[in-house]
C-alpha cells in the first residue's frame, strides 16, 4: 500500500490518505517514540488495483494463473488486481519510507510449480540503469525492469500445514532461498512466512521476531 500513499505514492494513482507507518501514530494518537518496531507485510509477488505504473506486471496466462491462485480480486467490488513479479526497487523504497526492519512474506504457495521466478533488481530508463523510483510518474511509466532469475519450487506431496509444523527449515529449499534473497536485498529479516490463508499455514521464526510491543 505504500505506493498508494497520497504524499509518497505514485500520484495521481493514489488513495485519499496516508497509509505509511507514520500514519499509525497520527491515527491512533500514540507517540511515535512509543513505537519500537515496524514490520512490513509484502506478498511474494506484486499486485496493483487499477491504473498506474507497474513495471513488473505479468500478462497472459501466467498473470491470470497467479491472479486466480492468489484470489486477487477486491473483497467488496470483486475488481481483479493486476499481478507481477516482486519489485525490489519498490520494496526497498517501502522499507526505507516505513522504517521497516522486519517483513512478513505472504502467499509463497501461489508461486509453486511456475518454474523460474523473476525478481526485479533495478530499472532501465532512457538507456541508463537506475536503482530508485523516478520522481516523475511519467518516467516511472516508461522504465524497463532489470530481472534476476531464481529457481522455483514445486508443491510438496503433503499438506503445507504439516510442513509448517516442522518449521521454516522444512519448507522447500528453493523457497527458503527466495526468502533469504529478499532479506539480503532489502536489509531486513523475515520472521513470518505464509504458504496459505489459514493460521496453521504460517511459519513464525521465533528467534527472528522483534521485541513485542508489550515488552518494549
Amino acid at each position: 500500500g505504500t505506493l498508494l500513499d497520497i504524499d509518497h505514492g505514485t500520484y495521481p494513482y493514489v488513495t485519499s490518505s496516508n497509509c505509511v507507518s507514520a500514519e499509525a501514530a497520527i491515527g491512533t494518537g500514540v507517540s511515535p517514540l512509543d513505537i519500537k518496531n515496524v514490520m512490513g507485510v509484502v506478498k511474494a509477488y506484486l499486485t496493483r488495483v487499477g491504473v498506474g505504473p507497474f513495471p513488473t506486471e505479468i500478462g497472459g496466462d501466467l498473470g491470470e494463473t497467479i491472479q486466480q491462485r492468489g484470489g486477487e480480486f477486491g473483497t467488496v467490488t470483486g475488481r481483479p488486481r493486476r499481478c507481477g513479479w516482486l519489485d525490489l526497487v519498490a520494496l526497498r523504497y517501502a522499507v526505507r519510507l516505513n522504517g521497516a526492519t522486519h517483513l512478513a512474506l505472504t502467499k509463497l504457495d501461489v508461486l509453486s510449480d511456475i518454474g523460474k521466478l523473476k525478481i526485479c533488481t533495478g530499472y532501465r530508463l532512457d538507456g541508463s540503469e537506475i536503482s530508485r523510483i523516478p520522481p516523475r510518474v511519467a518516467d516511472y511509466e516508461r522504465v524497463e525492469p532489470i530481472y534476476e532469475s531464481l529457481h522455483g519450487w514445486t508443491t510438496p506431496d503433503r499438506p503445507w500445514r504439516e510442513i509448517v509444523l516442522e518449521g521454516f527449515d522444512a519448507l522447500p529449499k528453493e523457497m527458503r532461498e527466495y526468502v533469504h534473497y529478499i532479506e539480503r536485498q532489502t536489509g531486513t529479516v523475515i520472521p513470518i512466512v505464509s504458504v496459505g490463508p489459514d493460521r496453521d499455514e504460517t511459519v513464525i521464526r521465533e528467534e527472528m521476531m522483534p521485541v513485542r510491543f508489550s515488552d518494549a
